[in-house]
């Protein structure tokens, strides 16, 4: 497994939400607190995209997969399935320790460099990086049992993680996109 960072998407009644912290870290030592992992993809906004990896390989993947979602005219599993099928053929790329999360408010996709396309058995949570796995158990738990708006519950969930990975800081950016906006 690699270092980096934590990236939580969750795709809730409302509104579909992406946070990640900001913490680069090389080796054991941060270099920098603030870094932006997420962004929206898409000429209208409407996915949201999170990145675990190295920052130059972000902008190649996000770039990449952006021409993708635009050539599909906004289909997210079109774009999702021939992105991941170039990601893999690229010999350069296939060999990045990075995945991305994508998501609007109909599918959330899990993208690897192995020509991973997969969507949680809930359809609604799904977390990389580090800190991921922590999250994620944080992100099922509150939706299960809690009260926390879509927001909410992406940045209760990344605390539980900064507070536990020390490779995810509390640092905590979110984008959302909700129904009717």
């Amino acid at each position: 497994m690699f270092h980096a960072t934590t990236i939580l998407a969750y795709k809730g009644k409302n509104g579909s939400v992406i946070g990640g912290d900001g913490q680069v870290s090389f080796g054991n030592t941060v270099l920098k607190g603030t870094a932006t992992k997420i962004r929206k993809i898409g000429k209208d906004g409407s996915v949201l995209g999170g990145f675990a990896g190295s920052t130059a390989d972000a902008f190649n993947l996000f770039d990449m997969f952006e021409k993708h979602l635009d050539g599909s005219k906004g289909d997210l599993l079109k774009a999702a399935i021939e992105f991941s099928k170039e990601w893999r053929k690229d010999r350069y790329l296939r060999k990045l320790e990075a995945m991305m999360l994508v998501l609007n408010r109909d599918h959330i996709f899990l993208l690897s460099g192995n020509g991973d396309v997969v969507e949680p058995d809930d359809e609604k949570i799904a977390a990389i990086g580090s800190g991921g796995n922590y999250a994620l158990s944080a992100a099922r738990a509150l939706d299960k049992f809690g009260t926390l708006n879509e927001e909410e519950l992406v940045k209760e969930s990344l605390k539980v993680a900064g507070e536990i990975c020390i490779y995810t800081n509390l640092n905590i950016k979110t984008l959302s996109i909700w129904d009717g906006k």
